[in-house]
Parts: C-alpha cells; sequence; structure tokens
C-alpha cells in the first residue's frame, strides 16, 4: 500500500513545516491588470496566458510556496454564463499548464482551484445534484491529469455542494484535497454554515485539510479560524480577504489593509493554528510578500 503522505510532495511539507504561504487574490489582481469587470478570468487562461504567468512569477517571487491555478470558475456549468462551457477541458489543462510553467526550476506547489457552480442545488436552486457531482468530477479529472499537485475545494458556503464537489474529486483523484469555506456573514456562510459545523463535517467527509477563505474582515475571519480549530484536528488552510472593501468612485472595490498590517496579522492567524496562510480578495504580491516575511 502506498502512504499517501510520502507520496504526496504538499502533505510531506505540510508535516515537515510550521507553515506554508499559500498565495494572494487572483481575481483582483487581474482587473488591476487589465481584466475588465464582468468577464471571467479564466478568459485570460485563453486570451492572455502571459498575464497568467506574470502574476503565477509574482507570487513566487514574493515568497509563495503554493500557487493556485486561475480556474476557479472552471466547471461547466459556472463556464456556462461565459459561453466558454464546451472548452471547460482546455481552460483546465491550460491553467494547470500555465502554472507548472511558471513553478518550473522552483519548489512551488501547484494547486488547482475548484470554485462553486454559481447555483444552488434544489430545492434551494435549480442545479440537480448529480449534475453539480459529474461536473466537478469532470474539472477535477482534467486537474489531476494536466499535473497539479492538490485541488482546493474553496469559497464554499453550502454544505450540499461542498459534499458534492467532494464526491465528484474523489471518484476520480487521489490528489491531496483542501476544502474551505467563505464565511461571508461574519460568523456564518449565507446558507447559515457555522465554522465548527463545517469542521466537524469535512473532516467525517475525509477531506486531507480544512480551511477558510474569503469571507469578511480579518478580525471576523480570525474568529472563524479559532472556532474552526475547536471543531477538527485537520491542518488548516487559511487566506482571508485584505479586510472588507470599499468602492471607489468608479465603483471598483479598494482594500485598505496595507501589506506591512497583514504581515502584521499572518503572525495571528498561524500562532491561532492555521499551517498554510495567503490571501484572498485584495491580497497583491506586495501583502503576500509581508506575509511570507512575518511568518517564515
Amino acid at each position: 500500500m502506498i502512504n499517501k503522505m510520502n507520496a504526496s510532495p504538499f502533505l510531506a511539507r505540510l508535516k515537515d513545516s510550521r507553515v506554508l504561504v499559500s498565495d494572494g487574490a487572483t481575481g483582483t489582481n487581474l482587473q488591476k491588470r487589465g481584466l475588465p469587470r464582468g468577464v471571467a478570468g479564466e478568459q485570460w487562461v485563453l486570451e492572455k496566458p502571459e498575464e497568467i504567468l506574470r502574476l503565477h512569477r509574482d507570487f513566487i517571487e514574493a515568497g509563495a510556496d503554493i500557487i493556485l491555478t486561475c480556474t476557479f470558475g472552471g466547471t461547466s456549468v459556472r463556464l456556462e454564463h461565459a459561453g466558454l462551457a464546451d472548452r471547460a477541458e482546455e481552460i483546465n489543462r491550460r491553467g494547470v499548464e500555465l502554472a507548472r510553467q511558471a513553478a518550473e526550476g522552483t519548489a512551488t506547489l501547484v494547486a488547482a482551484s475548484i470554485g462553486p457552480t454559481g447555483q444552488l442545488l434544489k430545492p434551494y436552486g435549480p442545479l440537480e445534484e448529480d449534475l453539480a457531482i459529474a461536473a466537478f468530477a469532470a474539472q477535477a479529472k482534467t486537474l489531476t491529469e494536466a499535473g497539479a499537485d492538490l485541488l482546493v475545494i474553496e469559497t464554499q458556503f453550502d454544505l450540499g455542494e461542498a459534499e458534492a464537489a467532494i464526491k465528484g474529486v474523489r471518484s476520480v483523484s487521489t490528489l491531496p484535497l483542501v476544502c474551505s469555506f467563505s464565511f461571508d456573514r461574519g460568523t456564518r456562510t449565507m446558507m447559515g454554515v457555522r465554522p465548527a459545523q463545517a469542521g466537524r463535517q469535512l473532516e467525517a467527509w475525509g477531506v486531507d485539510v480544512v480551511g477558510i477563505n474569503c469571507g469578511r474582515s480579518l478580525d471576523e475571519n480570525l474568529g472563524s479560524l479559532k472556532e474552526l480549530k475547536t471543531a477538527t484536528a485537520l491542518p488548516v488552510w487559511f487566506k482571508p480577504n485584505a479586510g472588507l472593501p470599499r468602492l471607489d468612485d468608479d465603483g471598483c472595490p479598494v482594500y485598505d489593509v496595507t501589506p506591512e498590517n497583514m504581515g502584521f496579522y499572518a503572525c495571528d492567524w498561524v500562532e491561532a493554528g492555521a499551517n498554510v496562510v495567503g490571501g484572498c480578495c485584495g491580497t497583491s504580491p506586495e501583502h503576500l510578500q509581508q506575509i511570507a516575511l512575518k511568518v517564515k
């Protein structure tokens, strides 16, 4: 029997390291670099791969041990809104290839991002569970075959969809699996899930790492982290936003937490039990550099 810990560079490094640093935001950074609002980042995987590569390399230079692929919206269900459902396999494969290209010659690990479908499962929405499972399975199969080191189901808010995603992934892949929830109502997700509830359920479903990403303020996310740690012994993945955004005169979100402050807060995340730290919306390479400097 293969020892999963020895077979996985991610799990081995997680066991041996005090903390690993993941990257920062994909969407908000691409928007700063010219991605029009309302356009899926996955579109640039096909049309402007040089920008995806540049962002990956900027995060690696800033100190990231792990970079996430630009495949957050890569299920066929979600890509349908962008008119790209028929190119889902191409987008997911290319997303991993770009991350692997950026990481070449470094020890950086490639984590394949799997986000929500953008639809609610029945009875709350139109999505059939079997269709969701199949869509997640198809995405995970491509990401695995393309050479990802681990899979990250992220920004979840509904236990039903998280279960569908885990079932889909586990049906096609044995890669290490992270599942991360967004507590965007402060102490709960938009579907009312609390951090401890998520932690217990995800551990029961057999994921390797539980996590928190996106969400609200840094203080609220830290509170969610502390609650999550009371409910599970699994390693924790923690990538909060760079604070709550405000809108500028053009209606664009602005994140006011400075790189220095983000680095300062990162020490609290590690003290509270986070094993992998990084940032979500608003987290630039400059923010990540300060996080890496402080926690390492």
